[in-house]
């Protein structure tokens, strides 16, 4: 086994966990974050060359500082900034567009998921059964807040998983 195969199994790992804690918690702790932005430069085959990896660096940046702006406006949590942040590194600008949309479309159907009188009651049980630290609130006077990660991991499996095994 080499050593990006070992990286990108720590990263499926970590991703992993970090959406069972975002589930469990609604919050990612960010050790799993920080560990994610550590092994990515464990997860080329053969050296890049300065350009990919400037390249993947700004990917992670720009969605570092897109996000900081959704968190300033309440739109997304610190924890699902940091992560998106650390999943751009690993997608670098030729799959950051399908890490995104699928994202977007992980976290709609999640969030319809969870609105969803039958999927808030699956969720609700689950989170219970995981000793989640509170409960999801009641559907209807309040928001519900949504466990981006999962959506983030879900995605970053997704679109940064596969093409290493190509």
């Amino acid at each position: 086994m080499q050593l990006h195969d070992v990286a990108l199994a720590g990263f499926a790992a970590l991703m992993a966990a970090a959406a069972f804690e975002d589930f469990r918690r609604f919050t990612i702790p960010n050790p799993l974050t920080i560990a994610i932005g550590l092994l990515w430069p464990l997860s080329f085959a053969a050296p890049p060359g300065l350009y990919p990896v400037l390249a993947d660096l700004a990917c992670g940046l720009a969605v570092f500082a897109a996000g900081a702006l959704l968190f300033a406006r309440g739109w997304l949590g610190g924890g699902d900034v940091k992560l998106l942040a650390a999943s751009a590194l690993w997608a670098g600008p030729g799959l950051l567009p399908a890490l995104l949309i699928a994202t977007g479309i992980l976290g709609g159907v999640l969030g319809l998921l969870l609105v969803s009188p039958v999927g808030g009651q699956l969720a609700g049980a689950a989170r219970r059964l995981l000793g989640a630290a509170h409960p999801l609130p009641a559907i209807g006077g309040s928001s519900t807040p949504v466990p981006y990660g999962v959506a983030i991991a879900g995605a970053a499996l997704i679109v940064v998983v596969p093409p290493h095994f190509a």
